[in-house]
Parts: structure tokens; C-alpha cells; sequence
């Protein structure tokens, strides 16, 4: 309760209550206003030096869950490059050898994705986190770059893959004809005494000797090249090109069971053993060549040959003998 002050008046003897000018009461209110904000602004930072306010709080909250989040998520990146890492090693260390291929040049896998720049956008919007963002982002891109990589590696294996199992379908992998009992090879590869000309002369293939009308059978895919039928020399002739270098012959044939530019697989019948040509008896004589030079056939009989009959056939092959014919 305010105090009420009095003064004495000389003049009429009396005591008076005095007024209170406005001024006086203006200046009070402005000095315990200016107190007021003095005493609250101490209060507010003396509470902010010791307490969070609820928006800082839920910042600081916030930033807490941001860095969790990226600790898992950093984790899941650097599990899913782990992954993608063993991938590239059986496909440079395995895939690649088995189909003969060289592995690819590190320096490609590791490339770079950009510099600076390329995160520029996220640095020029100041965000408290933009660091933490840019690294994720700088992994995120390392992983995508090495997948895309390796994608290209996978259209590449396939590709690899498909030509070689082209390339394996190509090579002369059998016998032209049944020998379960390996005894019909009469005559093997190099140089053998000469059946008319009784001289040792270069034997460019391997005679098979067999009754006329045996089957003659294609050793690898390919397509008909040329069937031919001369009164000397091979006599009827077949001749497969089975692409990637490789060419068969077979001649001194009694009939055909093919056409000019037939496709033919392993192990289909395209002829008949005879006695055509300049032949001394019934036998069918078998070349390879690769690359227009020829080689010796026997080194190619492993697809239905063990090991021991592919032995025995390289020793019965060996024999400097007779040829049956040219």
C-alpha cells in the first residue's frame, strides 16, 4: 500500500498531504520497468547458460537420431560394398580365368566419380549435417560406379560364355566312327610308307578301317563346306568348317547323308565308310585342320575316350605303318 506523506504549511498553520507529480510517477514506473528487463535478462542468461530451451532440445534430439541413422546406414553401404567386392574377385580370379579372360584393370573398378563439384549443391546450402551427407553420398556413389562396372563385367562374361561354348561345341572332340573296341585305326598321323608308291610319304590324317556302309559321323558342329566325288585322290569328300580356324575332312566315303551348307552337330551321320579314290581298301581317312594347317586328329579324341583308352589309341596311332590310302 502506497505511503501518503504530508508537509507543513506555514502560511495557514496546517499540516497538508502532498501530491504526487505526474513526472515523479512517469520516472518511478520507468525505473522499475528498466529494473524489470535488467532482472529478466539476467534471469534469461543465466537460463540459457545452464538450461536448453525446448527447440534446442528437440535440435539436439534431432541431431542425436540423424547421426544414428547414418551409422546404420554407413553400415549397410559398407556391407553391400563387401558383397559387391566378392563378386569382383570371382570374377577376376575365377570367371574370368576358366573362360580366358584378362581380369579388369583396378584402376577401372576404383575409378573416381567426381571431385569437389559434384557435391557442390548440397556445401552451398550451409546444412549443419552437410558432411556427414556428403560422405554418404561419396560412398553411395563409389558403390554405383563399381556396380555399374561390374554389370558391364556380367554382359561380358556371358558374352565370353557363349563363345566359348560355341567354341568348345567347334573343336573335333570324337572319333568319326564307332571304335568302342579301338581297333579300326590302321593308319595314324606323319609319315607311313605310301600304299601304291611304296615310299615313306607325309599321311596328313589317320585311316580308319572299316566294312563299307559304316557310319560316318560329323566330330564337332559346323555347316557343310564341300562334298566333292573324284575317281582319284580323296574319292568322295565331305568337308565341315565349324568356324573359329577349325576344318574336318573325310573321304574315301561310299555315299553322302548330307547337303552343301548343312548345319550339322556332333555326332550326327553324314556319310558312308567306302572305298573311293585312291584307296586300297574299305577305310575311311579323317583330317583336321586349324587355321588351314593340318594337325594330327588323335590329339582330339577326349570327349569319349578315358584315359587309358586314349592312351591306347595314341600308341595304335604312333605305328609307322601302311597307309590305306592317300
Amino acid at each position: 500500500m502506497a505511503k501518503i506523506r504530508y508537509y507543513y504549511d506555514t502560511e495557514s498553520s496546517q499540516y497538508k498531504r502532498e501530491r504526487v507529480k505526474t513526472s515523479d510517477v512517469i520516472i518511478n514506473l520507468l525505473g522499475i520497468a528498466a529494473l524489470g528487463m535488467v532482472i529478466g535478462l539476467v534471469l534469461t542468461l543465466c537460463y540459457t547458460m545452464f538450461f536448453e530451451s525446448p527447440r534446442e532440445l528437440k535440435l539436439h534430439h534431432e541431431v542425436k537420431e540423424m547421426e544414428f541413422y547414418y551409422g546404420e546406414l554407413n553400415k549397410k553401404v559398407e556391407s553391400l560394398n563387401g558383397v559387391l567386392t566378392s563378386i569382383e574377385q570371382r570374377d577376376d580370379n575365377i570367371y574370368r580365368v576358366v573362360l580366358g579372360s584378362n581380369p579388369i584393370d583396378k584402376n577401372i573398378r576404383e575409378g573416381g566419380t567426381g571431385g569437389y563439384d559434384r557435391y557442390a549443391d548440397i556445401w552451398e546450402k550451409k546444412l549443419g549435417s552437410g558432411d556427414l551427407i556428403v560422405k554418404v553420398s561419396e560412398k553411395v556413389d563409389r558403390v554405383r560406379r563399381k556396380l555399374y562396372v561390374e554389370s558391364l563385367s556380367q554382359d561380358e562374361l556371358v558374352s565370353l560364355t557363349e563363345q566359348k561354348e560355341k567354341l568348345f561345341a567347334a573343336i573335333p572332340a570324337i572319333q568319326p566312327i564307332a571304335n568302342k573296341q579301338l581297333i579300326a585305326i590302321a593308319s595314324g598321323f606323319g609319315f607311313r610308307i605310301h600304299p601304291i608308291y611304296k615310299v615313306m610319304r607325309m599321311h596328313t590324317g589317320i585311316d580308319f578301317s572299316a566294312t563299307v556302309g559304316t557310319p560316318v559321323y560329323a566330330t564337332a558342329d559346323g555347316q557343310i563346306n564341300t562334298i566333292d566325288e573324284k575317281f582319284d585322290g580323296y574319292g568322295k569328300m565331305i568337308i565341315i568348317d565349324h568356324g573359329f580356324g577349325y576344318l574336318t575332312r573325310y573321304a574315301h566315303l561310299q555315299d553322302f547323308d548330307v547337303h552343301q551348307n548343312q548345319q550339322v552337330k556332333r555326332g550326327q551321320r553324314i556319310g558312308f565308310v567306302g572305298n573311293t579314290g585312291l584307296s586300297t581298301a574299305p577305310h575311311l581317312h579323317y583330317e583336321v585342320l586349324l587355321n588351314g594347317e593340318l594337325i594330327d586328329p588323335v590329339h582330339y579324341f577326349f570327349n569319349d575316350l578315358s584315359p587309358l583308352e586314349y592312351e591306347k589309341v595314341l600308341q595304335l596311332a604312333s605305328v609307322q605303318n601302311q597307309s590305306l590310302g592317300n
